[in-house]
């Protein structure tokens, strides 16, 4: 019975953790970029938009072109603070890739 006894323990333990890095990832903020730097995009871990800079030079372009730099640069971001995520997660589970709302049955 301690082997049920330990792999409880250690579920239970390992569900702390993702719980404390599910915490950490929502105060992660990451940039996304495109066309050169034309466009960037700041995006916290619960993937809302904290910024957006658009250069000099990119409000030269017409209204089309700049929407597609924001979504680029939004696009970009999402795979910056997905990366990021799966970083923090990985520490965790030493490898194990596991979905963020992975929830144990206890």
């Amino acid at each position: 019975m301690t082997n049920f006894d330990d792999m409880l323990s250690k579920a239970k333990e390992l569900q702390a953790k993702m719980k404390s890095a599910q915490e950490k990832i929502k105060n992660i903020e990451v940039t996304g970029n495109s066309g050169g730097d034309l466009v960037s995009v700041i995006l916290n871990g619960n993937y809302e938009i904290k910024s957006i800079k658009i250069s000099e030079e990119a409000k030269k372009e017409t209204q089309e072109i700049i929407i597609d730099l924001i979504i680029a640069a939004y696009n970009n971001a999402k795979d910056n603070l997905k990366k990021k995520s799966n970083e923090e997660i990985s520490k965790i589970t030493g490898g194990i890739n596991l979905p963020m709302d992975f929830k144990l049955p206890f």
